[in-house]
């Protein structure tokens, strides 16, 4: 299972859980105080990847330090990286309006000076299960093509009972390539449908519609995209405090201009996360069933 060549993990640990109502990517969910980045990590390194790299907001990079150094000490390489407005922003295209940074393919592109191989992104606050990091790993140890990857998940497997969702939605062709995907950020359960709140009204969707949960493999190159894409991005949206770059904007457009190609891959099996505070609760107890069964130790590290 595990891939012999250098693999790295891009860890997005810098959000602002507004509407958690807290830090979750460091809060507690395991039976020992574990968070869910803890069973990330440790089914990264279970399945081969060499390099952890966490992007995290500068207030919370000691803490993070803290947490996870020790425990990841000998295992792999670390390295942190700050996600912040300035990073890789133009001076002309700094908008004082704006309190936070500009999404996940800006996080992604924070990496850029760390990263030299294959890497998987990640987001720091959703629970994956080891399948989707050896699913990711043995993708990268098989690929010549140089295609990359999105773990796929189903979109009716993916929602919140508490409220809205932000979801990578896709569409595939028959040799199973991405032909497009579309962050869609109001994803609602109304009764017995699905529905995404768009601009022009009310959008059904396919409850088995192909979706990511920004579980990507990446080669290196998808970061000269994403930067050059960064510039046009901000150009048009800098005036725009809640404009943001996020992967699928990267992946679609890259897709769109055949500049790569993105692969559907199995691997999405188990995923569960935290938007809301009340999902903590579903969270704790999924995680304790998996422990119980067998699945993770009671203690990780």
């Amino acid at each position: 299972m595990a891939s012999q060549k250098k693999l790295a993990l891009v860890v997005l640990a810098a959000g602002m859980g507004s509407r958690y109502g807290g830090i979750k990517q460091i809060d507690g969910f395991g039976p020992s105080g574990e968070t869910i980045m803890d069973y990330s990590l440790f089914d990264a390194v279970r399945a081969g990847f060499t390099k952890i790299i966490f992007i995290v907001r500068e207030e919370i990079q000691k803490t993070v330090e803290e947490m996870f150094l020790p425990k990841l000490s000998g295992k792999v390489d670390i390295e942190f990286v700050i996600q912040s407005l300035s990073s890789f922003t133009p001076k002309e295209f700094l908008n004082p309006g704006r309190t936070k940074p500009w999404g996940t393919s800006h996080a992604m592109l924070c990496a850029k000076d760390a990263i030299n191989e294959p890497f998987a992104v990640i987001n720091a606050d959703d629970f994956y299960g080891l399948d989707a990091f050896a699913a990711t790993a043995d993708f990268f140890k098989n690929e010549t093509s140089g295609a990359h990857a999105m773990v796929g998940y189903t979109l009716k497997n993916v929602l919140s009972d508490y409220g809205s969702v932000s979801r990578g939605c896709g569409e595939r062709d028959s040799d199973g390539f991405l032909k497009s995907v579309v962050e869609r950020t109001t994803i609602v359960k109304e009764g017995n449908k699905i529905i995404s709140k768009e601009k022009d009204g009310d959008l059904e969707m396919n409850p088995e519609t192909p979706t990511s949960m920004n579980f990507w493999g990446f080669h290196p190159n998808i970061l000269e995209i994403t930067e050059k894409m960064f510039y046009e991005f901000l150009r048009d949206n800098h005036q725009n405090v809640k404009s943001e770059f996020f992967i699928p904007l990267v992946v679609n457009n890259m897709i769109k201009s055949g500049l790569g190609k993105v692969k559907v891959i199995s691997g999405g099996s188990t995923w569960f996360g935290v938007t809301y505070k009340e999902d903590k609760e579903i969270v704790s107890k999924k995680i304790n069933d998996l422990v119980n069964a067998g699945v993770y130790p009671q203690k990780l590290w």
